[in-house]
């Protein structure tokens, strides 16, 4: 089961990929738009998918062979390490993300980041029963 946003984020994200120029700029929101996929995939409603570690695998090497900007590589890294890490919320992940694709990106790409870390928050009441 996909994350409802998904589509919604795709749909932002394929919209920068296409207003953006050739080179590190577009490779960064693709690097973006893949660690706001793998984050989605790991929120509620749907959970942690039994595949997640192997997903991650794939999307750090799949990383790697991306030209992105310095100071947005260096932060999808850490991205990358909180999604491993059992007791780190993906709203929180991505929203460290939202300065770094502001600052090296553009704006539009950070406004679609900030919509995934949003809608990647648990609900009120099952925030209240893990409280």
């Amino acid at each position: 089961m996909s994350h409802p946003a998904l589509s919604g984020a795709d749909a932002a994200f394929a919209t920068c990929l296409a207003e953006s120029a050739r080179g590190p700029e577009r490779d960064g929101v693709f690097a973006v738009w893949l660690v706001v996929r793998a984050a989605l995939g790991a929120a509620p409603p749907s959970g942690l998918p039994a595949r997640q570690p192997e997903r991650l695998r794939a999307l750090t090497a799949r990383l790697k062979s991306l030209n992105a900007p310095a100071p947005l590589r260096r932060s999808l890294t850490a991205a990358l390490a909180d999604l491993h890490a059992p007791r780190v919320a993906p709203a929180v992940v991505l929203s460290h993300l939202v300065a770094p694709s502001a600052e090296c990106l553009s704006r539009k790409v950070a406004d679609a980041v900030a919509a995934a870390a949003r809608a990647a928050r648990p609900a009120p009441a099952a925030r209240a029963a893990h409280a």
